[in-house]
């Protein structure tokens, strides 16, 4: 069975959702790495009211529904002159919410840095800077990547959460044009290729670090970060 014509007219409105979820997953991933790592950062800092915020942001990120803060980002931007851009409220929402699980992965894959490197550090005369940002940081990449890939992955399928505040990402094209040619499963099997078209690559890539690169600790991921708690 083909292609309804209608289906293969509409596959422009289809490939500029597609876009716009590449763009979204994309700046998502990215808001979740600089968020995450700024929440890790604040949870090691001495300063008690710097950890206190830390742990109330990932607290709150993790036990409210992404929906809930998708609103709440978009009815807030309005307060500070930022109305009217929904994509944005897409874009930060799904960036904030990613970061508080990303930081807890790489929280919980501190343990592959070990105290005699840090003794070995400290005896070398190195500052806590320097030792976060040479010896820390990469280790804790390294450990942390597969868990991290899967993490955007799962973001990528967070995206239609998007539409709601009238994104028209790929899943919102894809009802777009249902509604204008009737033919559901057709449509809905596009959608899927679509986001398999990015996820693939992600998953196989995750597969080929995970076997490069298997640290001696297990690594703390989404799975164990979830365990009691709902998104």
């Amino acid at each position: 069975m083909g292609f309804d014509p209608q289906v293969i007219h509409s596959l422009p409105t289809l490939v500029d959702g597609w876009l716009i979820t590449v763009e979204l997953t994309l700046l998502g991933a990215t808001g979740s790495v600089v968020f995450g790592h700024l929440a890790l950062a604040m949870q090691l800092t001495r300063v008690a009211p710097l950890r206190w915020i830390a742990r109330l942001y990932i607290s709150f990120m993790r036990g409210t529904p992404a929906l809930v803060q998708l609103f709440v980002l978009f009815f807030a931007l309005p307060l500070i002159g930022l109305g009217g851009r929904p994509m944005l409220a897409a874009a930060l929402a799904l960036g904030l919410n990613s970061g508080a699980y990303t930081a807890e992965i790489l929280r919980g894959n501190m343990r592959v840095i070990t105290t005699g490197q840090y003794e070995a550090a400290i005896a070398l005369g190195m500052p806590r800077w320097r030792i976060a940002a040479r010896i820390a940081l990469p280790q804790m990449l390294k450990a942390s990547l597969p868990a991290l890939i899967n993490e955007f992955t799962i973001l990528l399928k967070t995206t239609p959460l998007a539409s709601v505040v009238a994104v028209t990402e790929l899943t919102y094209a894809g009802q777009m044009v249902i509604a204008r040619t009737y033919t559901s499963t057709q449509v809905m099997l596009l959608v899927s290729v679509g986001y398999l078209a990015v996820a693939l690559p992600v998953i196989y890539a995750a597969r080929h670090v995970q076997q490069r690169s298997r640290p001696r600790v297990p690594v703390v991921s989404r799975a164990v970060t979830l365990t009691g708690e709902a998104r």
